[in-house]
C-alpha cells in the first residue's frame, strides 16, 4: 500500500512520545494534595513565573526570534538557559518556528493559525506533532553558530531540571509540586494564548495580512507579549505597548537593563508606525488583499452574469475571453457587466473590514484584480461548459 505523505503530514498523530512529559507535569500539579502547599511554595511559583515569563519575552521572543536589541554573550547565555528553564524546548527550536510563524502567519503554511488548524491544535498540538519536532537550523544561522546555546540545544531540558531540583532543596515537595509544576503549567497556557487567544479575541490597530489583535488582559499575564497586532506591525520593537497606557512590563526591565550597559540597541517603532501613517509591505498587502477577495463568491457571479446575458452576447463574451486567455481581469474592468462587483464595492468592503492604512487603495486594488481574476476563470470554465443557444 502507498502512503499519502500529504495527508500524513496534514492529519499528523500528536499523541507522540515527546507529549508524555507535558501530561504527566499537568498531572503532577494535582500532588499539591499530597505535598501540601506552604507560603515558601506559593513564593516560589509566582517568582518562578514572573521570572521566567520575563526569560520568555525577552529572551525567545524579542531577542532570539526578532533581534529587538542586542546584549553580550554572557547575558544571551543567561537569558536563553533561563527562558529553557520554562521546559518549552530549545532557543533555536522557538526562534526558527517562530519566525517561519512571522513568514507565513494565518496562511495554510502557518505551524500554529487558528484559522486554518483549530484553537486547540494552535495552542498546544502543534507542539507534538511528528513533523515540527526537527529544528530548521538555517532559519536561527545566526545564533546556532554559538557553541554554548547548539550544547543548550542538544540538552534542552536541562535547564527546566536543573530549577526543579533547586525547588525541591529549597522547599521540598511543596516547592518542586507548587513552585514549580505549578508555575511551569501557568507559563505553558500563558505563552500559548498568544498563539491562540492572541489571534482569535482582541482588538486590531494596524493591517498586518493576518489574524494578530491587541489584548490587554493577554498583555498582563505575559508581561507586554498581549499587544500582538502592534508587534505583527513591527516585528523588530522591543517595545510592544506602543502607547503609553500599554503596559509592556519586559519593556520597563530591558529599559532599565540597558542603563546599566547590558543590553543596548533597543528597536522601537518609528514615528510612521506610531501614527499609523506607514506603507505596508507588499506581502501584507497581498495577504490583506487574498482576505478581502475571499468577501466575493466567484462562482456564484459568474452563475448570475451568464444568467443576465442573452445568446448573442454570451457568444460574445465567450470569444472575447477566449483571446484574452491569461488577462480576464483586465479585460473584465473595462464591460461593465451587470452583476459584476465594482472597485467602490470592494473598497465599502474593506473600510468595514480593515483599519485605517494609507495602503487601503493598494489593497482594493490588488483585491479587485484578484476577484475578477477568480471570475475570468469561472466564466471561462463555465462558457466552454454551456451550449450554444439558439
Amino acid at each position: 500500500m502507498t502512503r499519502n505523505t500529504d495527508v500524513d503530514d496534514e492529519h499528523d498523530d500528536i499523541i507522540y512520545p515527546s507529549a508524555l512529559p507535558f501530561v504527566l507535569i499537568h498531572l503532577g500539579c494535582a500532588a499539591a494534595i499530597w505535598s501540601g502547599i506552604t507560603w515558601q511554595a506559593i513564593v516560589i511559583c509566582a517568582a518562578l513565573y514572573w521570572l521566567r515569563m520575563f526569560a520568555i519575552g525577552a529572551g525567545y521572543h524579542r531577542y532570539f526570534s526578532h533581534r529587538s536589541y542586542s546584549a553580550g554573550r554572557a547575558f544571551q547565555f543567561i537569558l536563553a538557559v533561563l527562558a529553557q528553564s520554562s521546559a518549552q524546548k530549545s532557543i533555536l527550536w522557538w526562534a526558527a518556528k517562530h519566525r517561519h510563524h512571522h513568514l507565513h502567519s494565518d496562511t495554510s503554511r502557518d505551524v500554529h493559525s487558528p484559522r486554518h488548524k483549530g484553537f486547540i491544535y494552535s495552542h498546544v498540538g502543534w507542539i507534538f506533532a511528528r513533523q515540527h519536532d526537527k529544528t530548521d537550523l538555517v532559519k536561527v544561522a545566526d545564533f546556532a553558530s554559538f557553541p554554548e546555546l547548539r550544547w543548550l540545544h542538544k540538552f534542552e531540558v536541562l535547564p527546566a531540571v536543573a530549577i526543579a531540583v533547586l525547588c525541591f532543596l529549597i522547599a521540598g515537595w511543596s516547592g518542586l509540586i507548587v513552585g514549580f509544576l505549578w508555575s511551569t503549567v501557568l507559563l505553558y497556557h500563558a505563552t500559548f494564548c498568544i498563539n491562540s487567544l492572541a489571534h482569535v479575541h482582541g482588538r486590531k490597530r494596524y493591517v498586518t495580512g493576518d489574524d494578530s489583535r491587541n489584548n490587554w488582559l493577554l498583555a498582563f499575564f505575559t508581561m507586554g507579549e498581549g499587544w500582538h497586532n502592534n508587534h505583527h506591525a513591527y516585528q523588530s520593537s522591543v517595545r510592544q505597548g506602543f502607547r503609553w497606557w500599554e503596559i509592556d512590563v519586559t519593556f520597563y526591565i530591558l529599559k532599565a537593563l540597558s542603563w546599566l550597559g547590558i543590553v543596548w540597541d533597543l528597536k522601537t517603532p518609528t514615528e510612521q508606525v506610531m501614527r499609523n501613517e506607514q506603507r505596508l509591505a507588499s506581502r501584507v498587502v497581498n495577504r490583506a488583499a487574498e482576505q478581502l477577495a475571499t468577501r466575493f463568491n466567484p462562482e456564484r457571479i459568474a452563475l448570475a452574469i451568464t444568467s443576465a446575458l442573452h445568446s448573442s452576447e454570451l457568444a460574445a463574451l465567450r470569444e472575447t475571453l477566449n483571446q484574452a486567455r491569461n488577462h480576464t481581469a483586465d479585460v473584465l474592468a473595462t464591460l461593465h457587466l451587470k452583476r459584476m462587483p465594482t472597485r467602490d464595492e470592494l473598497l465599502a468592503q474593506a473600510q468595514a473590514m480593515f483599519v485605517r492604512t494609507p495602503s487601503l487603495d493598494e489593497i482594493v486594488d490588488r483585491a479587485y484584480h484578484l476577484v475578477l481574476g477568480s471570475i475570468g476563470s469561472q466564466l471561462v470554465a463555465s462558457l466552454q461548459r454551456a451550449p450554444q443557444r439558439a
